[in-house]
């Protein structure tokens, strides 16, 4: 098999990028396309790894991680989603990222297809292709919230269709998928790859593990966005038992292990950090509110309101039939940074993902800025 080489930029990325150039020049760029939460990592985290660096935690851990850390997390399963899993089925990961490579690895052949929805996270397809997978698009709605929805996933089954990869609360669109909805996606056949890593960042109704419905499943999960911890690099995947060995020895191989005092940290962030969880939690709610409110305003249409994640994908085809045009007109004119849909898939062309991952008074300025420059534009979509 050769190995794909031409991976095609993550647009955010790319946008990012542009606007730290623009930064550079003295420029004030109002961040909304990046999903990194601004608030400080928690006290009680920052101290156990200061802690662990100072008992001198940092040789190399086992390659599934440290055992406390492993069973914090059947801990946290349990207590949120009465789930009963054990320590040999977490293996610690340097992020979810990785967690999505192996697990892709374990189960792929070349040819093999993973069905995911469009839109979808904008990597995932990268990570398929890159192990010889072949990414099979199932096109969700927009009216209800770009959910998957089992009956189109069943038409999309076929002889090589090897997982089912799912995503909630979903990025790009913040939705939640209800409970009956993964109990029917895990009941097609296919192992699902759930992706859960905005779990806990929810405002509205309450989000389900896939672990409540089958064992037939890989979890994605970590520390990144529910306790603000991008740059620590901490994540895990819980396997079905009979992959537990096969990711452990890849993980061996590939990554040898997690940073040892960070996963000290991750204990701490399991077990201590709830309420600044909840601070933030209520903080991004507020912000929800007000970046729905600005987005329709502003001429924007959003079918169905997001209640999950940090993110809202909204209709911008008044405005324009290019979103990545569009995002960087958006960015060199009006200096506010949004995620163009096609970063997502071609089924979110024509929309903008909008992330409150940012202040309300940078919020505020953010939509104000953009709503001045549409005033100024001359046509519809450009």
């Amino acid at each position: 098999m050769k190995r794909p080489i031409d991976i095609p930029p993550f647009l955010v990325m790319e946008i990012l990028e542009r606007a730290q150039e623009l930064e550079r020049q003295g420029k004030d760029v109002i961040h909304l396309e990046v999903g990194e939460p601004d608030f400080p990592t928690p006290d009680c985290i920052k101290e156990a790894a200061f802690r662990a660096l100072r008992d001198g935690k940092t040789h190399y851990s086992a390659s599934v991680g440290i055992l406390p850390l492993r069973e914090a997390v059947c801990e946290y399963f349990f207590m949120r989603y009465g789930v009963t899993i054990t320590p040999d089925r977490v293996i610690v990961t340097s992020g979810t990222s990785p967690g999505i490579l192996l697990a892709l690895s374990a189960i792929l052949d070349e040819g093999d297809e993973v069905i995911l929805p469009n839109p979808h996270y904008a990597c995932y397809p990268q990570f398929i292709n890159y192990v010889g997978g072949v990414p099979a698009f199932v096109d969700v709605r927009e009216e209800t919230g770009f959910e998957l929805e089992p009956h189109r996933i069943r038409e999309r089954v076929g002889p090589r269709t090897r997982a089912i990869l799912t995503n909630s609360p979903a990025n790009p669109t913040g939705h939640i998928m209800d409970g009956n909805v993964i109990e029917h996606i895990a009941d097609i056949g296919p192992i699902v790859i759930s992706d859960e890593i905005y779990h806990g960042l929810v405002y509205e109704g309450k989000e389900h593990s896939v672990l409540e419905y089958t064992d037939n499943a890989f979890v994605l999960n970590g520390f990144s966005k529910l306790y603000s911890m991008t740059g620590w690099r901490l994540g895990y995947i819980i396997t079905p038992p009979k992959y537990q060995r096969l990711i452990q020895k890849m993980q061996q191989n590939f990554f040898i292990a997690a940073n040892t005092f960070v996963q000290w940290a991750g204990i701490a962030a399991l077990k201590e950090a709830q309420p600044d969880v909840d601070k933030m939690v209520a903080c991004f709610n507020q912000r929800r509110t007000l970046i729905l409110r600005r987005i329709k305003e502003a001429g924007f249409d959003v079918a169905k309101e997001p209640t999950g994640a940090f993110y809202v994908l909204a209709n911008a085809k008044r405005f324009t039939s290019d979103s990545l045009k569009f995002a960087f007109e958006v960015l060199e004119n009006a200096s506010v940074g949004i995620t163009p849909g096609i970063d997502f898939g071609s089924n979110a062309e024509g929309f903008i993902r909008f992330s409150y991952a940012n202040s309300l008074e940078n919020i505020e300025e953010g939509m104000n800025r953009l709503m001045n420059y549409l005033s100024t534009r001359t046509g519809a979509a450009q």
